[in-house]
C-alpha cells in the first residue's frame, strides 16, 4: 500500500472490468479502506484480431497486471477468475474470491429462441474453445466462428447480422445490466462452465501482509472451496484455461460436487464426469483420474 494506506488496485479497461473493480472498491470502502484504481491495457486487449488459443490463451489478460504487482507499482488486481491461469507466477496469491455470481453460459439470440431452436447452419460467435466444443457436440450443424472484443463490440456485431447468435458468460451480462439480451441460460449439465466462471478474484503479493489483511474480509469461503477444486482439476489435467475443458463445483447436500468435461474442439469426442466429496484437492484428483482414464489424455 502507499504511505497513506491507499490500496493501489489494477484492472483492465473494459466496461465490465471497470464495473468489477469499482464493485470491489465500494466493498472495501464500506470497510474504511481507500482504493486507487489503475487501468492496465493487457496483451489480450491489444491482440483482438486472432483467437486466444493461438497467441497464448487467457493468461494474456493477466500478465501485464501481474508484472506491476511484482514490481510493487500495484498492490492488488481484480480479475474475472476464469481469465486467470491455474498456476500463478511465483510470489503472487489469490487473496480473496468474492461470492460467485451466475456461473452459466448464456445464449444471445432473437428473443424466445433456445439453443435447440437455432436455425440449421446458424453462425454462432464465441472466442471459447470450451463453448465451441460443447455447442458442436449438441449441434454439429452449427458454424462456430471466432469473435473477440469487449461485450459491447460483440453485441454490436450480433445486432448488425455478423452472427445469428453468441455465447457469453451470464455473469458479465448481468453485471453490465444487459441480461435482457439473453435468450436462454445454458444449464451446467449441458454446457459445463469454465473454471472460475462468475467469480471475481483479488490477487496480490504473497508477502504483502497489509494487503492480504485488507482483502481477507471479502473472501467467501464456500466459493473459495469450489474454485479450489476447479482450478486444481486444471492443474492435474495439465491444461490451460484456453483448452476445451469445463470445471464447475458447487455445494450440494453438504458436499462439494465437481462436474467436468474435456472435449475435442469439433465436439466429436466428449468426456464428462461428476463426483462429490469434502476436500477440494482430493475431489479434483479423483475427477481428473477418471477423465484421463476415459480418453481425456488423448484430447489434451
Amino acid at each position: 500500500m502507499t504511505s497513506d494506506s491507499t490500496l493501489r488496485v489494477g484492472t483492465r479497461g473494459s466496461a465490465l472490468a471497470r464495473w468489477q473493480a469499482e464493485h470491489v472498491q465500494s466493498r472495501l470502502a464500506a470497510r474504511g479502506q481507500n482504493c486507487e484504481l489503475t487501468i492496465v491495457r493487457t496483451e489480450g486487449d491489444r491482440r483482438t484480431d486472432v483467437p486466444l488459443a493461438s497467441i497464448g490463451g487467457k493468461g494474456l489478460f493477466t500478465q501485464d497486471i501481474e508484472s506491476r504487482l511484482l514490481d510493487h507499482t500495484l498492490d492488488c488486481a481484480v480479475h474475472s477468475l476464469k481469465d486467470v491461469p491455474s498456476a500463478l507466477p511465483p510470489g503472487l496469491v489469490l487473496a480473496a474470491t468474492l461470492e460467485r455470481d451466475d456461473p452459466r453460459d448464456a445464449l444471445i439470440a432473437a428473443p424466445g429462441t433456445s439453443f435447440n431452436q437455432l436455425p440449421r447452419g446458424a453462425r454462432l460467435g464465441t472466442s471459447s474453445l470450451r463453448r465451441q466444443a460443447q455447442a458442436l457436440a449438441l449441434r454439429p450443424d452449427l458454424h462456430c466462428e471466432n469473435i473477440r472484443g469487449n461485450v459491447d463490440t460483440r453485441l454490436r456485431r450480433w445486432r448488425e447480422g455478423d452472427f445469428d447468435a453468441l455465447l457469453l458468460a451470464a455473469a458479465g451480462l448481468r453485471r453490465l445490466g444487459l441480461a435482457d439480451v439473453i435468450a436462454e441460460y445454458l444449464e451446467p449439465d449441458a454446457f459445463c462452465p469454465s473454471a472460475g466462471q462468475g467469480v471475481l478474484a483479488l490477487e496480490c503479493r504473497a508477502d504483502d501482509a497489509a494487503t492480504l489483511a485488507a482483502l481477507a474480509p471479502l473472501n467467501h469461503a464456500p466459493t473459495a472451496s469450489a474454485i479450489t477444486a476447479e482450478r486444481a482439476l486444471l492443474l492435474k489435467l495439465n491444461c490451460g484455461c484456453e483448452s476445451p475443458v469445463g470445471a464447475y463445483a458447487r455445494w450440494h447436500s453438504g458436499q462439494l460436487q465437481l462436474s467436468a468435461v474435456v472435449a475435442s474442439p469439433d465436439g466429436t469426442c466428449v468426456v464428462r464426469h461428476r463426483a462429490s466429496g469434502l476436500e477440494p484437492e482430493s475431489l479434483a484428483d479423483g475427477v481428473a483420474a477418471y477423465l484421463l482414464a476415459h480418453g481425456a489424455r488423448e484430447l489434451l
